[in-house]
C-alpha cells in the first residue's frame, strides 16, 4: 500500500514457477508491452492481477493474468480511466462507451494540478485541487490524480528531473490539503485504527491518504505521524484499544529493526504492514498482514475484513 517514492526493486529467483505458463514479471511486460512499474501499480491499486508466489514469495503471473493486461491495456488506450478500465476488467462487464467524457476532464484537471505544483504555483495548485474535489469524490481524486502524481514526483525525484526544492514544495501543499481532510477524524463511534509510521520512516503521504479514505468509511483515525516508537504505539493501543493498528515504511530495514516488537504487538492486536518496505516474508517474521493496495483500496479492504469478523 501506498509507496510515494521509489519503486520497489525487481527481485529474481533462481527456482523454476509452479508449472509451465507462468511468467515473471519481466517477461510479463515483455510480452504484453506494458512496463513492470505499470504492472505493479495495476496490481497494487486495483487488483487487476492476482499472481501465484514461490516458496521465497516472489510472483509469478499466469495466462488469466496476460488476458486481464491485455483487456486492461484496450479500454485505457480507448479513453477509460484507469479503476474504471480496472473494474470493467475484473467484473467481466462490457465496457457502454470507448471513450470516458468524465475521464478527460478528470485528466485535464490532474495535468493542471502537476503543471501548477511544478511552476511553484500555490494558489493554482489549491484552485486545482478545489475544483477536483467540488466535482469528484475524495475517494476519486486521491486515487486516480494524488496518489499517481505522488508516485510520479517520486520517480522524477530519482531521475533527477525535478529539485529537492520541487518535491518538498508538492508534498507539503499535499499534506496540508490531506490533513485539512482529516480534521475530526479521531471522533465518532465507529471503530478505531491507530496508525504510524515505524521509527526512522518520514514518508507519511500515504498513511495520510489511507487514514482520510477509511474516515469516510465511519473509522475513528488515531493518528501517530512519522518516526514513532513501536513502544509509544504499543502504549496507546494499550490504551484504546484499536480494531487495527497500521504501521508504515518504504524500507524493509526499518521494519525489520523493530521486529521483535512489532511480533510482541501483534500478539495483543491486529496490526498490518504496509508501504514499500512491507512483504510476506516480513509479515511471517512478525505475525503481521501486509496492505499492498493503494491508499483508497486498503481502506476498502480493512474496512471489509473488521465487518467481516463482526
Amino acid at each position: 500500500m501506498y509507496s510515494t517514492g521509489v519503486n520497489e526493486q525487481e527481485r529474481y529467483e533462481p527456482t523454476l514457477g509452479p508449472g509451465p505458463g507462468y511468467l515473471r514479471i519481466g517477461e510479463l511486460a515483455k510480452r504484453t508491452g506494458a512496463s513492470p512499474e505499470l504492472l505493479r501499480a495495476w496490481e497494487q491499486r486495483y487488483g487487476l492481477l492476482h499472481p501465484a508466489r514461490t516458496a521465497g514469495g516472489f510472483r509469478l503471473y499466469g495466462a488469466e493474468e496476460e488476458d486481464r493486461v491485455r483487456r486492461m491495456q484496450g479500454y485505457v488506450s480507448g479513453g477509460l480511466a484507469a479503476s474504471e478500465a480496472a473494474r470493467l476488467v475484473l467484473s467481466g462487464e462490457p465496457a457502454q462507451r470507448t471513450v470516458s467524457a468524465s475521464a478527460t476532464i478528470l485528466d485535464g484537471e490532474a495535468g493542471d494540478l502537476a503543471e501548477s505544483l511544478d511552476r511553484l504555483d500555490e494558489q493554482a495548485a489549491n484552485t486545482a485541487l478545489d475544483r477536483l474535489f467540488s466535482a469528484y469524490t475524495v475517494e476519486t481524486v486521491l486515487q486516480e490524480v494524488v496518489i499517481p502524481y505522488l508516485h510520479r514526483l517520486g520517480e522524477r525525484w530519482e531521475a533527477g528531473e525535478v529539485s529537492v526544492a520541487h518535491e518538498h514544495f508538492a508534498s507539503n501543499l499535499i499534506r496540508g490539503r490531506l490533513l485539512g481532510l482529516a480534521q475530526g477524524w479521531g471522533q465518532g463511534r465507529g471503530p478505531s485504527a491507530l496508525l504510524a509510521c515505524v521509527p526512522g520512516e518520514h514518508h507519511e503521504l500515504g498513511l495520510l491518504a489511507f487514514g482520510v479514505a477509511l474516515r469516510r468509511r465511519g473509522w475513528r483515525i488515531t493518528y501517530l505521524g512519522t518516526d514513532s516508537p513501536i513502544g509509544a504505539v504499543a502504549d496507546i493501543a494499550r490504551s484504546l484499544p484499536p480494531a487495527v493498528v497500521v504501521l508504515l515504511s518504504v524500507d524493509p530495514d526499518n521494519f525489520l529493526d523493530h521486529a521483535r516488537e512489532i511480533a510482541d504487538l501483534a500478539k495483543r492486536v491486529q496490526v498490518v504492514i504496509a508501504g514499500a518496505g512491507a512483504t510476506p516474508e516480513l509479515a511471517g517474521q512478525t505475525q503481521t498482514r501486509v496492505l499492498d493496495q493503494d491508499p483508497v483500496s486498503a481502506a476498502e479492504t480493512v474496512d471489509r475484513d473488521h465487518s467481516a469478523l463482526r
